[in-house]
């Protein structure tokens, strides 16, 4: 009986214990999207049960489960989620949207919105639209695809990239180039490879870019790479690899032997040396270059990982030139505290190897200049070499120079995003960014530094080192209530920067064998005749920022925003400015009104105000600077001490550049969004440009001074429209045009301190032997105007006749420099891009055309090789052809007749590819494979080499912002790219 006891006992507690197990547990959660909002509608049901409910206007649920059990939730739009359950009671879930979801996501300041809650100025290009085959970086993906956005290619060098400018140019010595960030991380367009970016989002007006403050002038580029976005547990492998060819996209036509023998026997002084060369051909290579990138993706919805490894071997078309580059990204992603806890890593590490043969542009031009009849090469080896002025044999320079240069970046980012609460997301975001940047050349004893100059050989060394660390703290708050969504955003920004440079060169080496990396052997050094500079800079911007958005049924629309930010880059009395944004948006196609204008499916206006600013160029412009000068020195003693003399006056009030900007938009989807875009018409006004006065001395210290002076104005018109032409099962096409139109003025260059005396200043520069300026910038009057003597004839001695600034023909040699008069303007008034994109059953097909159109170009290789005079050097095959009906025989001058219209229309990129059925391969899900061709042909009536190939903005220490339109003769040539590539998924 006890026992029984026993055994009855046992068995009601092991029957309590699974009857207390069995208890239900109820799970109260919250389902969002990506941007923080809610979703309504979502599908939740405990798989293998009867349980099932969906989420409410706020994005809540409840639903009841026994432990252990699977939660399973699909919604519209979004990727379908499993997760296991374990007696939670609580959770939050983020959706991962749909590719087509993922379009309809645009990325803003901080954070990202529904593209119908957008109240500003944002282009948004994702992976699937970006130009295809070889590009050079990530600006070039969007080329001639975002209104406004002006991409160029100022040549074909391999180390080289693309140059930007938004909505024109807004600055005299701040920096003109938008700012980037990659996944929230200042960066440039080269970062990260263009494989690895998933879209780009471009902040055009002043209303979407003012949350940047001080650096967001020339707009804001957001770079997001990609990422493993599936909610399921997924493993994959993406390869992607290509090679090209690149030719020559145009040859200047040069006289050759034949020609100069022929000349000869006319009379005409030239001389022969008997031989058949052409140095253009000699100097140039048929580069082979191949890209690989291979992307592995894991993980489930609680833990992804994301890594890529891009290998790029690019060679140059010309003899030394080229670069290896190595970019290693991973990104690892972790929700925990069911997810109410999200964390991010991510390591981006960049190694770059490049070479520049020879001094690049100078191999160049005396490859042009040479006399096509002389040899390469002496009877005992050496180079041949010429006695003109600066006149080299541009094989030896290029083959008897060492160019080296190692870049090396890691950039360390990490973030976590907390949310107490559903509707409430806390970040913090800290990264770090080191690179160096080690440059080495040398010259040889062969080199025309040691046979001409008697250097004895050259060697130099230099390095540049940056460390940039950033830190900020947001919250972002979502709240839903009815037909109410209101966001509020408010944030912390800390970002500290240090660079450092050094620099040393030395010659007269007692031999050539160890380049640049013995130094110290060169005996310059113990004659005081080597050089060496170092020098070391810090700056810190702190910033503060909030943003408000409010939408009511998703008709009404406002959106403001305001950051206080602070620079050490300013004087102390303005450390600190305040930039505000107010915008607004009706989407009249939500109103009740327009339901029955079915053909409109998509009408939204907008309109915007903004406040940006613009950086100084440099650190310490607002602070008293002196330097160590040996030639203002004294005797102490018996000895001579360098001076120490002023290099930089103080100024307490210098202050950021301020832009304010009126942006109207209309954005418009008709016939279901077959046809759809958008049109932007914006005034942009520049105040308290910096600009470097002449001050007197005394009462100053030095002569110039970097001031708030000045005014500036921009206005323009974009538009934007996409048209789905053919779209059925077996052919599609779609198409789209982005044009832009800018008008600019210089208002005025003075403040209440500084009136300028001549209210003007030129820029440009000829170059030897020419040296006059190009440009000319007058107040009243447009930026980018060519400033020379109007040429309208040759007097019967083949000598230029000019018009005087009064009108009168006289000879150029009566001309005075206040003959010259404004001619044309190196600013495009159009700028178009015209994209198709074809699918016909498995093959696709990409057309992009760009072109430019409204302005001018000086035409360098005409000034300087298209006339006789020094026979010396040699001179394009048109340099006889008559001028004016005349033979042309004057010394070389700037005059207007080398100034030409420049209008194009480029077939820039042409790309066939076809997609094989999905494991058509064994183990391979997706595989396609491509030949693409890039800068295919130009329609002009440009007679240089390729009329989009001019430098704009700062390119090294030469500032080219005010000079647009300069077509130089040194630069690299451009080139036609042909390429062969697949993509390949397992």
């Amino acid at each position: 009986m006890k026992k029984l006891s026993i055994y009855f006992i046992m068995f009601c507690a092991l029957v309590g214990q699974n009857a207390l197990a069995q208890q239900p547990t109820t799970l109260r959660g919250k389902v969002l999207d990506e941007t923080g909002l809610p979703v309504a509608g979502a599908s939740i049901s405990i798989t293998n049960t009867q349980a099932a409910t969906s989420s409410n206007e706020a994005g809540d649920f409840t639903i009841q489960y026994t432990s252990p059990a699977t939660l399973r939730l699909s919604a519209l739009g979004y990727v379908s989620q499993t997760i296991s359950l374990t007696d939670q009671t609580t959770l939050s879930i983020r959706l991962v949207p749909t590719e087509e979801t993922l379009e309809e996501v645009v990325v803003v300041g901080y954070g990202t919105q529904r593209r119908g809650e957008v109240t500003s100025a944002i282009a948004s290009v994702r992976s699937e639209d970006f130009v295809k085959g070889t590009v050079r970086d990530a600006a070039q993906l969007v080329q001639g695809k975002v209104a406004g956005l002006r991409i160029t290619t100022p040549n074909g060098d391999p180390n080289a990239t693309t140059q930007i400018n938004l909505r024109g140019l807004n600055s005299i010595n701040g920096s003109q180039n938008p700012l980037v960030l990659i996944d929230g991380v200042p960066g440039n367009i080269a970062t990260v490879a263009p494989e690895d970016i998933e879209s780009i989002d471009v902040l055009k007006d002043g209303s979407a870019a003012a949350i940047y403050g001080t650096r967001a002038t020339g707009g804001v580029v957001l770079i997001t790479t990609r990422k493993n976005r599936s909610a399921e547990p997924r493993s994959s492998i993406e390869y992607n690899n290509y090679a090209n060819v690149q030719t020559i996209f145009r040859k200047p036509e040069m006289m050759d032997a034949n020609d100069y023998r022929r000349l000869i026997a006319e009379g005409y002084a030239y001389g022969d040396s008997s031989n058949n060369t052409n140095w253009i051909d000699e100097v140039l290579q048929n580069p082979i270059s191949h890209n690989h990138n291979l992307t592995f993706f894991g993980g489930s919805s609680q833990t992804n990982f994301t890594g890529s490894l891009n290998y790029r071997g690019w060679e140059g078309i010309m003899l030394k030139t080229g670069q290896e580059r190595i970019t290693v990204r991973a990104d690892l992603n972790h929700e925990m505290y069911d997810g109410k806890l999200r964390t991010n890593i991510q390591v981006i590490n960049q190694t770059l190897s490049a070479k520049q043969g020879g001094a690049g542009g100078w191999a160049w031009r005396q490859a042009m200049i040479r006399n096509p009849t002389e040899g390469i090469k002496n009877a005992d080896g050496t180079w041949k070499e010429g006695t003109a002025y600066m006149y080299d044999n541009p094989l030896g320079i290029i083959h008897e120079t060492v160019n080296d240069q190692m870049f090396r970046e890691t950039r360390f980012s990490g973030s976590l995003d907390y949310r107490p609460i559903g509707d409430l997301s806390l970040k913090m975001l800290v990264s770090r960014v080191i690179n160096n940047n080690l440059t080495g050349s040398s010259t040889t004893f062969q080199h025309v530094n040691t046979t001409k100059n008697s250097l004895n050989g050259t060697a130099n060394r230099s390095t540049t080192a940056n460390t940039e660390d950033l830190l900020e703290l947001t919250a972002n708050y979502n709240k839903v209530f009815g037909d109410h969504r209101l966001n509020l955003l408010g944030g912390y920004s800390y970002q500290h920067n240090v660079g450092e440079f050094f620099n040393v060169y030395n010659f007269d080496f007692p031999n050539d064998d160890y380049s640049y990396n013995e130094l110290e052997a060169g005996a310059a050094l113990r004659r005081g005749q080597a050089t060496m500079t170092s020098n070391k800079d810090m700056w810190k911007l702190i910033g503060f920022f909030g943003r408000v958005n409010y939408s009511w049924k998703e008709r009404y629309i406002v959106t403001a925003s305001v950051r206080r930010e602070g620079s050490t880059r300013f004087g102390e009395n303005n450390r600190w400015g305040t930039f505000p944004a107010l915008s607004a948006a009706w989407n009249v196609g939500n109103e009740d009104f327009m339901q029955s204008a079915g053909f409109i499916s998509d009408l939204k206006l907008r309109a915007g105000f903004g406040v940006t600013g613009t950086i100084a160029s440099s650190p310490y412009m607002s602070q008293t600077s002196y330097n160590f000068d040996w030639q203002q020195g004294a005797f102490i003693n018996g000895e001579w001490v360098q001076g120490f003399v002023p290099a930089r006056n103080f100024n307490p009030d210098l202050r950021w550049e301020k832009k304010e900007e009126w942006n109207v938009g209309l954005e418009f989807g008709l016939f279901n969004n077959r046809l759809s875009g958008a049109l932007d018409w914006y005034t942009r006004n520049v105040k308290d440009l910096l600009y470097n006065f002449a001050v007197p001395t005394p009462p100053f210290l030095y002569g110039s001074m970097m001031l708030n002076a000045g005014e500036m104005q921009n206005s323009g018109f974009e538009a934007l429209v996409n048209v789905r032409a053919v779209d059925n099962e077996n052919f599609k096409w779609t198409t789209n045009v982005a044009f832009s139109t800018n008008r600019n003025k210089l208002v005025n260059l003075s403040n209440d301190q500084f009136n300028v005396t001549t209210e003007f200043f030129d820029w440009g520069h000829t170059g030897e032997p020419i040296q006059v300026s190009t440009h000319r910038v007058r107040v009243g009057g447009p930026i980018g105007q060519f400033f020379v003597l109007k040429s309208v004839g040759l007097d019967d001695n083949g000598k230029w006749l000019v018009e005087s600034r009064d009108g009168e023909t006289i000879p150029i040699a009566n001309a005075t420099p206040e003959d010259r008069q404004y001619y044309g303007n190196g600013i495009p008034k159009y700028n178009l891009g015209w994209n198709n994109t074809l699918n016909i059953q498995r093959f696709d097909i990409a057309v992009n055309f760009r072109g430019a159109f409204g302005h001018q170009l000086l035409n360098m290789q005409r000034l300087y090789y298209e006339n006789p005079v020094n026979k010396a050097y040699n001179v394009l095959k048109t340099a006889y052809d008559p001028v004016y009906g005349k033979q042309l025989n004057n010394d070389l001058v700037y005059v207007s007749h080398y100034i030409e219209d420049a209008d194009y229309l480029k077939i820039d990129n042409v790309t066939l590819g076809y997609t094989f059925r999905p494991n058509a391969i064994k183990g391979i899900s997706n595989l396609r494979v491509y030949a693409s061709g890039l800068n295919l042909y130009t329609f002009t009536g440009y007679k240089g080499i390729d009329p989009e190939a001019v430098n704009m903005g700062v390119i090294g220490n030469e500032n080219f912002t005010f000079s647009p339109g300069i077509d130089h003769r040194d630069k690299y040539p451009s080139t036609r790219t042909f390429t062969l590539g697949l993509g390949v998924t397992f």
